[in-house]
């Protein structure tokens, strides 16, 4: 009995302070793990064609594709590093120490957060280019824009440093044995990043939405009434009414998204870690990094010709970085 009881230790030979080995399985099945390690390569692989692309070709430098970049980046570290370690937690034990544990959940929170403050700044981006863009090009610059990326990330490592300063202090000062891994965060600390990573920025990109969308729908409206008392029908104008009208949609499914992947995490997290769904919704949580490439590039044609150059290995000829036909 002895032997048997040891062999469900994750340190057998540390019996008295072991943790016990997870359950042989998750409720979801060996078919939704194998599901969730898919996502996550899709995850890499999605992000990392935005990353190739936008840094490869010159024709795409442009500030929203920065933005984008920015995001990709951070969504691509979601799921080469955070998504599968919250996947490995859950079926296995934690063997790498109490620093290397610190890290991992320091980086989880830089890397969620500073996905959502990109989403933020692309969000305000569109809402320049489309309610007002005569300023565009002067308001929204190449390096405003790095300069705002800069401090999304500076702004996610430091609300990540307050979230969790006591365990980066002291790394497994709440472990309560060895073989797990785990992050304590107070209530007050919970409220504070609802606020800092969901209902600001939420606000804040409903608010754009609904601006941009107001402006689109009623510049349309004009251009219909426009060709209806039978005036020259303006070719161009009318293109850019309905470009104005599908980033409006565009905006429209990342609210959309946002908050079917973001809602129940928070809901969850706030009403108690112990809920049989916690796990459900932190799967559903990282899936919006899968999302976000498909939400906010692939529908571009220059992103889908710019994935053929590369499939295609087209990217290897020389001089390939200067293609104007993106």
């Amino acid at each position: 009995m002895e032997t048997e009881d040891q062999s469900e230790l994750c340190f057998p030979q540390l019996a008295n302070i072991s943790c016990g080995k997870p359950s042989s399985g998750w409720s979801e099945g060996v078919f939704l793990t194998v599901l969730l390690y898919f996502s996550c390569v899709l995850t890499v692989l999605l992000n990392l064609l935005v990353i190739t692309s936008i840094s490869h070709f010159r024709r795409l430098h442009t500030p929203t594709n920065f933005l984008l970049l920015s995001l990709a980046v951070s969504d691509l570290l979601v799921g080469l590093l955070v998504w599968p370690g919250e996947i490995y937690l859950r079926k296995s034990c934690w063997t790498h120490g109490d620093i290397p544990c610190s890290v991992y959940n320091f980086v989880s929170f830089t890397v969620t957060s500073t996905s959502v403050g990109n989403m933020v700044l692309i969000s305000a981006d569109r809402y320049v280019a489309i309610c007002n863009p005569l300023h565009y090009n002067v308001r929204v610059t190449v390096r405003r824009i790095q300069l705002c990326v800069c401090l999304c990330w500076f702004s996610s490592l430091l609300l990540s440093s307050i979230l969790i300063k006591d365990d980066l202090v002291h790394p497994g000062m709440y472990t309560s044995c060895y073989g797990e891994c785990v992050i304590h965060i107070d209530y007050t600390a919970a409220v504070f990043d609802l606020i800092m990573t969901f209902i600001l920025p939420l606000s804040i990109i409903i608010t754009l939405y609904m601006k941009v969308f107001v402006v689109a729908v009623s510049q349309a409206r004009a251009m219909r009434s426009r060709v209806t008392c039978g005036k020259r029908r303006p070719s161009f104008p009318m293109r850019a009414k309905k470009s104005e009208l599908k980033s409006a949609r565009t905006l429209g499914v990342v609210v959309l998204v946002f908050l079917m992947c973001f809602c129940p995490y928070y809901c969850v997290t706030l009403a108690g870690d112990s809920l049989p769904s916690a796990s459900h919704v932190l799967n559903l949580y990282y899936m919006n990094s899968c999302l976000n490439p498909l939400i906010y590039v692939w529908l571009y044609p220059w992103f889908r010709r710019a994935v053929k150059h590369i499939v295609t290995l087209h990217i290897l000829q020389p001089a390939s970085w200067g293609n104007n036909t993106l």
